[in-house]
């Protein structure tokens, strides 16, 4: 990317992709001037080792089809599972080197934030990029949270919180539609609709 450049990921599993991901990144990039956003599916989750995952090519084929449409969004295969878990510090670190010259921001949802502490070496990865917590309208960000008390001055004073319209749309909710043989229109794109059914994911499930 260029020099000084701004470059936004947005990581997880993806399984999948939907309307309420898009809408994050856009609003985010928009907002902060972000020139790339980076979209890069989780390998081997960490957090959900005891949860069926999506083989990742589906994943990010899903993620090709929902993206294609905008050019300022990316997808990376830096997680391409390898055997060994995926984590965020590891890939930032890797995108630091491959982009020194960028300014880079990690988008995240306000529900993982409070689960900061569980993250392998966040105290080192919150000083490798710049946070952007995306939230609902109004929602205010309680730095006395037990987890959030510990986060640094500097470490606030970077973050950006990024709001945009309130989506109860849920990776989890649409799976368990499709299983229930329940309509995803309109979740989702339809390439991405499409492509669930073709593949008989999530148990087939009906055509809506």
């Amino acid at each position: 990317m260029d020099a000084g450049a701004k470059l936004a990921v947005i990581g997880g599993t993806f399984d999948p992709i939907h309307y309420g991901h898009l809408i994050a990144a856009e609003h985010a990039r928009v907002q902060l001037g972000i020139d790339k956003v980076l979209f890069i599916p989780t390998g081997r989750p960490p957090h959900k080792t005891s949860q069926a995952v999506t083989a990742w090519e589906h994943r990010l084929r899903m993620l090709q089809l929902a993206t294609s449409d905008n050019p300022a969004f990316g997808i990376s295969s830096l997680e391409e599972p390898k055997g060994e878990f995926s984590y965020s510090i590891d890939t930032i670190r890797r995108l630091r080197s491959l982009n020194p010259a960028s300014l880079i921001y990690f988008l995240m949802g306000a529900d993982a934030l409070l689960t900061i502490d569980t993250w392998k070496d966040y105290q080192q990865l919150i000083t490798l990029c710049c946070f952007v917590v995306v939230t609902r309208p109004n929602y205010v960000i309680d730095r006395s949270h037990p987890v959030l008390n510990t986060l640094p001055d500097e470490w606030w004073q970077e973050m950006r919180q990024v709001e945009i319209p309130a989506m109860d749309i849920s990776s989890t909710d649409i799976r368990s539609r499709v299983a229930a043989g329940k309509t995803i229109k309109y979740l989702l794109p339809r390439q991405v609709e499409e492509y669930i059914y073709d593949h008989d994911l999530y148990r087939g499930g009906m055509k809506s």
